[in-house]
Formats: C-alpha cells, structure tokens, sequence
C-alpha cells in the first residue's frame, strides 16, 4: 500500500473514529453530518468521498460483509459442501470471540444505535437481503454439482438455497445479538448460539446432501 493509500484509509478511520462516539452518545438520527465533519476536523464533502451515505459511518464494512458469504462459497474446495464451509466459518469465527460478533464490552450499546434507528435497521435489511445475493450467484456460478448450470431447469433453486444458508447465518447473529443485548455473558451466550448454529446447519446440511444437492432431478 502506497502513501496515498495509508493517508486516506488513515482519514477514513479518522471520520469513523468520530462518528462512532456521537452516534453512541446522541443516537443516529440526531446527529448531523456536519456534526461528525466539525469532530474529525474535515470538511462535510470529505466525510461524503469516504463515506457516500451517513448510515456508512455505521457500516464501514459493508462490502467485505456482503461478500463474505459468497466469498466462502466460491473459495470452498471442490465437492464441498457450501452450507458445511458456512457452518464452520461461523463456528470458527464464535470460537475465536471474532471482533465482528460483538462479544466485546461496548458492543451492547453500538448495537442499540442500530435498534433505535429506522434509517439503519432498513440499511441492515437492505445488507442481508445482498448478502443472500451474492450467496446466490456465487452457488449459481460454483454449484455442489458439476452438471448443475445455469441454464439447468434448477437455476432458481441457488437463489432457494442461498436464502436458507443466509437466513440461518443471519438468525444465529441475531441471536447472539439478543443475548448479549440482554445482559448474558459473552461466553455463554456464544456457546449457546454455536451449539444451536450447529444443530440448524446440520439439519440444512442433511435435508440438501437428501434431496440431490441443486439438482432439479434430485439426482445427485
């Protein structure tokens, strides 16, 4: 990485570094653009080139989030399963108390910024819904099975398929968000999700590998 690239990446942590506090402090909607401009000592057009909407100073990880998913679906090793490569990224990603779950001190109230905030509980709807997008091609592009293609009579079952890998994702975090949101340790609410998480994509798992992967026959 360049200069140029250390100097702006350095300012883009900087405007997200005081946002985050106000917005912890005075709610989403309450604060102005402006506001976060005068706190990182930028201009209101500087905020805007790093970050296009002000629900992105929320979500400054959007797009490896959106991505994440189909990213574990492309990258899995041939014949696997992609319900398997999610379920153990997220067993993976609990076990290890990743940053990005909110098993951290603080996470309760970033997360009750969210939860007062229309604006950002439709910007989180809009992220899952293109989360289960990407998933989709990336199983449309990559599919379980060789002769699975996208001209087959099942090429709307990775878009099924994605919608229940995503969804099963996406309710283990809200789960684990819920917990912890309402006063349970960290660890035991971890290890309850991923004890659940567990169970939920074995039983995807099973009912998949059952009915032929994404094969419109069921022959697998």
């Amino acid at each position: 990485m360049g200069l140029r690239e250390i100097k702006k990446q350095q300012t883009r942590t900087a405007i997200a570094d005081a946002a985050l506090p106000l917005f912890l402090e005075h709610g989403f909607d309450q604060v102005t653009v402006a506001e976060v401009a005068r706190h990182a000592g930028v201009s209101t057009n500087t905020v805007f080139n790093y970050f296009p909407a002000k629900e992105d100073l929320i979500f400054d990880r959007q797009a490896e989030v959106e991505n994440h998913l189909a990213a574990l679906a492309r990258d899995r090793t041939p014949g696997t399963c992609p319900i398997e490569a999610v379920r153990d990224d997220l067993l993976s990603a609990l076990r290890q108390d990743h940053p990005m779950l909110g098993l951290q001190p603080g996470a309760p109230a970033f997360w009750q910024v969210i939860e007062d905030s229309p604006a950002l509980r439709a910007r989180e709807r809009e992220i899952g819904e293109r989360i289960e997008a990407a998933l989709a091609t990336a199983l449309t592009e990559h599919p379980p099975n060789a002769a699975d293609t996208p001209g087959d009579a099942g090429y709307a079952l990775p878009v099924l398929v994605a919608g229940a890998i995503a969804g099963a994702h996406r309710a283990a975090l809200r789960e684990l968000r819920r917990r912890i949101m309402s006063g349970n340790p960290p660890v035991p609410a971890r290890d309850a999700v991923a004890s659940a998480a567990l169970q939920a994509f074995n039983l995807l798992c099973s009912g998949f590998h059952a009915g032929g992967g994404l094969s419109a026959t069921g022959e697998s």
